[in-house]
């Protein structure tokens, strides 16, 4: 068992762009998706090279740094004096490690905090192992308090990526306890739409609530963003050269998901809602300067307002983009493009709900 100490990478470290060879791998993956590392690979159409660079990687020694880098280059000491990890570091200063992986990634801090909880409860359910004493027996304890699918498919994800970054990161491991794990396949409920009728009954009351409402409630439902990339958008990610076709750019900050980006293509309706929220909000940078609970509540009081019986969350309104894209023709690569999805086969499996809805009634 390897106990080198490790100082923890920073997100550009790994921030490589999806390589050209996904297809490849993709056919010799029998699994649903890929997994972070393989996402990350860069292209190659020589696989020796790619070997080469990954033993002279292995090769070079790793020692805990004083330091950890910090804005524009510079670094600062560690706080805290957070101990060295090794391979008989406990989980607790294992779990301290991997936020600050986390934090320094750039990672949602929702994310961070939902990896975190997970390891804590693992933490309390082993005690006070060294990681390299956790076994398999002590994951099937960790799963078997699940109260479902849901749950033990959430567990296993964070203490899966928790155990590669020990191993691919930090090196102090060499073995994987989740190894041989696998998730429930958990099947995708069918979306309930908003019909043409309740979908304008619900722009024209947005009209009265708040100044962001209207808009807002456009773009999730006229170009199907979804909760996040809303409140991600900036005044620079807007370009009104051309009124009449405005165009929104998405863009992600975590490079994982550089891949979701896209740039849609508006219309005049939305120049003109959006001159109008300039001229009454007049948001500096983001446009929406909310947190996500407010974008559900205000869709919630907005539904209400309109008369509208059925459950609206953001997601309904993505979905319903989605089967109005469906029902005009998109096919279920398009739909993925559009709706920013990675072509894997639980994401394809997702847009054929919208394709079956799209469909002539029988």
């Amino acid at each position: 068992m390897s106990t080198k100490r490790v100082s923890p990478t920073t997100a550009t470290d790994r921030a490589r762009p999806i390589g050209r060879d996904v297809a490849a791998i993709r056919a010799v993956t029998p699994r649903d998706g890929l997994t972070a590392k393989e996402r990350e690979q860069p292209f190659t159409d020589r696989p020796e090279t790619r070997q080469l660079e990954a033993d002279a990687a292995g090769a070079v020694p790793s020692q805990l740094e004083l330091f950890a880098p910090a804005a524009a280059g510079t670094l600062i000491p560690f706080p805290g004096g957070l101990p060295p990890l090794d391979a008989s570091s406990s989980l607790e200063i294992a779990r301290a490690w991997y936020r600050r992986e986390l934090e320094l990634a750039r990672r949602p801090r929702n994310t961070v905090d939902s990896y975190i909880y997970d390891l804590g409860l693992m933490q309390t359910r082993i005690g006070p192992k060294p990681i390299d004493q956790i076994t398999r027996r002590d994951i099937a304890n960790y799963l078997a308090q699940s109260g479902g699918r849901a749950s033990r498919k959430r567990r296993l994800t964070s203490a899966r990526r928790f155990f590669r970054f020990l191993i691919d990161d930090a090196r102090v491991l060499d073995t994987d306890p989740t190894d041989g794990y696998y998730p429930h396949t958990i099947p995708l409920r069918s979306p309930v739409p908003l019909f043409a009728e309740e979908q304008e009954t619900l722009l024209a009351v947005a009209a009265e609530d708040e100044p962001w409402s209207r808009i807002a409630i456009w773009l999730m439902l006229r170009l199907g963003l979804s909760r996040s990339e809303l409140l991600a958008l900036r005044r620079e990610h807007i370009e009104l050269e051309n009124p009449e076709r405005p165009v929104i750019y998405v863009f992600y900050d975590d490079p994982t998901k550089r891949a979701k980006e896209r740039k849609l293509a508006a219309n005049a309706e939305f120049a003109s809602l959006y001159a109008e929220y300039l001229a009454t909000a007049s948001p500096i940078d983001r446009l929406f300067p909310v947190f996500p609970a407010t974008v559900n509540v205000m869709v919630d009081r907005v539904r209400q307002a309109a008369g509208i019986q059925k459950d609206v969350t953001p997601k309904t309104l993505r979905h319903t983009y989605a089967i109005d894209k469906a029902k005009t023709g998109a096919d279920e690569t398009q739909l993925l493009t559009l709706l920013g999805l990675a072509d894997d086969p639980r994401n394809r499996t997702s847009v054929r709900r919208y394709l079956k809805l799209a469909e002539p009634p029988l």
